[in-house]
């Protein structure tokens, strides 16, 4: 007799239906599992053992075979111990089949036969609920799982306890969805003393969802600018919300079943290598992209990452998603991400300073931004330098000004950009393209004779003219003005970066 129980496997943010097939039958005595397990599934037959053992049970004296099916798909983490826990007491006889036949089961098992947490349960859910089945978890995710809707979820605190309910004991109170996380903001802009030239162009990244570039001398305030873009941004969707916190439960980073509602702001060190920034691994795991979906990746010290690291983002950045090709799989996870970057204009900071400046300069200028790509500067829609701060503009009093005032501009450009891109697929005029372009961008007669002007003056490409228009486009939104005109398409060519001449 052969036994059954649902689980899954992971890829990217896909869950795919996998049975755990259990078989009991005279010979040597062993326990194999089988069916491209990794290290982690592999080692789970002595976490099994060990947990049943915890029961007061021993296994019987024969052969015990588990096969992971389908065999050529690659099994990776610890969530296939429970089911492989279940399924072997079920042929034993310990555990009625049927009972089992309408749940998907995951979780890690300890070897007190207490039930641990493990990344992709919400996955798990979503993927029972599209099956019309129940889902079978660690306690501790119960309240995430909740969250896939009207599916029956068991949260077993340990071992015991669910056999228990199973065979209708002791039953176990369904979990209820985790309350989603306040919104968290960053610094107030109010803390950013002058640099009205630097917190326009932030407002209008904001607004779009554009790429910025920020460059300037130490303690100009970069950091502390980028720092107060969460603060401005509008809330995730429900839709975006779920979204988001899908990738962050692959990741192992739900806290207690909490959707996410905050716009995620990812900031990794300048060391951090391809795999961490773009995804993959000997285990696939999304990269930090992936984790600043539909929110924020802020890359301090721009220069300072790798070169081959950096031109890594240059897929993301222009379709939205990333694939890591494997030898034994093809994983893709979305990364919609919005880049705020920030540099020194030199190695020692201080280009333009006489008295700070190295003796290098301005050699050690041009040294020191060539190790960023022409082709990344090019996805980058709005450059802009931030200027010293002086002692004059330290002992001003706080701006009047601060985010709940930006933050609600930015909302109203966003709503207009709602209503405006209703039925497209699209969020934000960064996501414009082909036909949404020219329906919704195309400046009026004065703004195309000086965008055809200075796309011949600047020596813009094809990509640096899109991103002109949707910048405009996104400058006319916090106008509020119907169409594109010739002042919304200057501004944005003030935050173009010039190519460089021969």
């Amino acid at each position: 007799m052969v036994s059954t129980v649902s689980t899954v496997a992971y890829l990217g943010l896909e869950a795919r239906s996998v049975e755990v097939q259990c078989q009991i039958a005279p010979g040597m005595v062993g326990f194999a599992v089988v069916g491209l397990p990794d290290k982690a599934v592999a080692e789970s037959r002595e976490r099994v053992r060990a947990a049943i053992s915890a029961l007061g049970l021993a296994l019987p004296p024969k052969r015990i075979t588990i096969n992971l099916s389908p065999a050529d798909l690659p099994k990776e983490g610890s969530h296939y111990d429970l089911p492989i826990a279940l399924a072997l007491l079920s042929a034993m006889g310990l555990v009625d089949t049927e009972a089992l036949a309408h749940y998907v089961v995951v979780g890690e098992l300890g070897l007190d036969g207490k039930v641990a947490g493990s990344p992709g349960v919400l996955l798990a859910a979503l993927h029972a609920s599209s099956r019309n089945m129940g889902l079978i978890c660690p306690a501790v995710q119960g309240p995430e799982a909740a969250w896939a809707g009207q599916i029956e979820v068991v949260a077993a605190p340990d071992l015991l306890a669910l056999l228990n309910h199973l065979k209708g004991q002791a039953l176990l109170r369904a979990p209820e969805p985790g309350v989603a996380d306040p919104p968290k903001g960053g610094p107030d802009m109010k803390m950013v003393k002058g640099q009205e030239t630097a917190k326009r162009a932030l407002e209008i990244a904001a607004a779009g969802g554009h790429n910025l570039c920020m460059v300037g001398p130490p303690g100009a305030g970069k950091s502390l600018l980028a720092s107060c873009m969460p603060g401005i941004l509008p809330e995730l969707t429900p839709a975006e919300a779920l979204e988001v916190s899908m990738i962050m439960s692959v990741a192992g980073g739900l806290d207690g079943g909490r959707l996410v509602r905050t716009r995620p702001f990812r900031s990794p060190h300048h060391s951090a290598s391809m795999p961490a920034l773009v995804g993959g691994g000997a285990r696939v795991r999304p990269g930090e992209v992936s984790l600043a979906h539909l929110g924020i990746l802020f890359l301090d010290e721009l220069p300072e990452f790798q070169r081959v690291v950096l031109d890594s983002l240059r897929q993301p950045l222009e379709t939205g998603e990333v694939s890591v090709a494997r030898a034994n799989n093809h994983v893709t996870f979305p990364a919609n991400f919005q880049l705020v970057a920030a540099m020194n204009p030199c190695r020692c900071g201080h280009l333009g300073d006489a008295a700070l400046a190295c003796s290098r300069a301005p050699r050690c200028a041009a040294d020191y931004q060539a190790k960023i790509s022409g082709p990344l500067l090019d996805r980058i829609d709005l450059h802009v330098e931030v200027q010293a701060v002086s002692a004059a503009d330290l002992v001003l009093p706080p701006p009047a000004e601060g985010s709940a005032e930006v933050a609600a501009r930015i909302c109203g450009a966003r709503n207009i950009q709602t209503q405006r891109l209703a039925g497209t697929g699209l969020r934000t005029n960064a996501e414009l393209d082909g036909d949404a372009l020219a329906a919704f961008a195309t400046p009026d007669e004065a703004g195309r004779k000086l965008l055809a002007q200075a796309a011949e003056a600047m020596r813009l490409s094809a990509r640096g003219y899109t991103r002109i228009l949707r910048v405009a486009r996104t400058i006319a939104d916090l106008a509020h003005a119907e169409q594109t005109g010739r002042i919304h398409i200057a501004e944005a060519l003030s935050y173009r970066r010039q190519a460089p001449r021969n």
